[in-house]
């Protein structure tokens, strides 16, 4: 029995992206998001993790922060896990409407309607909580339904359905992995996010024409967010996370810090192939 709890913890550990520390190329950029953020009002919660190396960067990112609208990534992901494992079918009619399109619509236009009729065809947001904490998610707690969620009185600092930046950035290392989801099933999200039209003026806003960008967006009232995934030049990919809440130009403030994070990593890029060129 020990050795196969043994085994087990080792396995779980390899399933998972390692967080690594900043290499010194990139050393300078928490130094830079803190700049930038803290000349802002309110509260920035930021997470970048290098997808190939592990390499991560973060503000506040042990904090947790109200998730809005992009916990529908997970909600997508653990419909699509159902998928993989034969229990459901994306062309499954659900109130009228395939799963494929209530998909569709939660993730590109963040439709609550669908998302709910989604959500309660899964069991509720228990199911998608179950899919987290089987695939060894710490830091992400759903709670409520969209539905829910807009009905209650809430603060900035509520403690239900929240999740940290780091943790945001590793679960979506673990969807682009293919470690929790099939490549046909991974494929379905990570196409769905690259139509996101709720986004332009966050990640994508400040980025330069023509980057491949994969995002969710979030908002409540006096919470603005944007995750995804960000493809630098040489075709590394860089999950990202950045949560605030309180202040003003929040949409501005996510933009600058996406920017921020593709010149850096960008940049490490362009070191790290000048270092592999010999010396003549």
């Amino acid at each position: 029995m020990r050795t196969k709890a043994i085994i087990g913890f080792l396995l779980a550990s390899l399933a998972q992206p390692a967080l690594a520390a900043a290499s010194p190329e990139l050393i300078g950029l928490e130094s830079q998001l803190n700049s930038l953020v803290g000349s802002r009002a309110g509260e920035y919660g930021i997470a970048a993790l290098d997808l190939r190396d592990g390499t991560s960067v973060s503000v506040n990112g042990e904090t947790p922060f109200p998730m809005a609208s992009t916990v529908k990534v997970a909600i997508a992901a653990t419909y699509l896990s159902q998928v993989d494992h034969g229990r459901r079918k994306l062309d499954d009619m659900i109130a009228g409407r395939s799963a494929a399109k209530l998909m569709e619509l939660m993730i590109t236009r963040s439709d609550n309607v669908a998302t709910d009729q989604l959500l309660a065809n899964l069991g509720g947001p228990a199911a998608v909580q179950t899919w987290l904490t089987f695939n060894g998610m710490t830091g992400i707690r759903m709670d409520r339904t969209i539905a829910q969620l807009l009905r209650d009185r809430r603060n900035l600092y509520d403690s239900q359905d929240v999740a940290t930046p780091l943790a945001m950035v590793t679960m979506l290392g673990k969807i682009d992995s293919g470690n929790v989801l099939g490549s046909n099933s991974r494929a379905v999200l990570l196409e769905l996010m690259s139509r996101c039209m709720t986004g332009t003026h966050r990640i994508r806003a400040l980025l330069p024409p023509g980057t491949r960008v994969e995002d969710k967006t979030g908002t409540l009232n006096g919470v603005t967010n944007s995750i995804g995934f960000i493809t630098m030049p040489d075709g590394r990919r860089v999950a990202v996370a950045v949560f605030a809440r309180g202040g003003t130009e929040r949409q501005r403030g996510i933009a600058e810090a996406a920017r921020a994070i593709y010149d850096r990593f960008a940049a490490n890029v362009r070191t790290s192939f000048t270092a592999l060129i010999p010396a003549r």
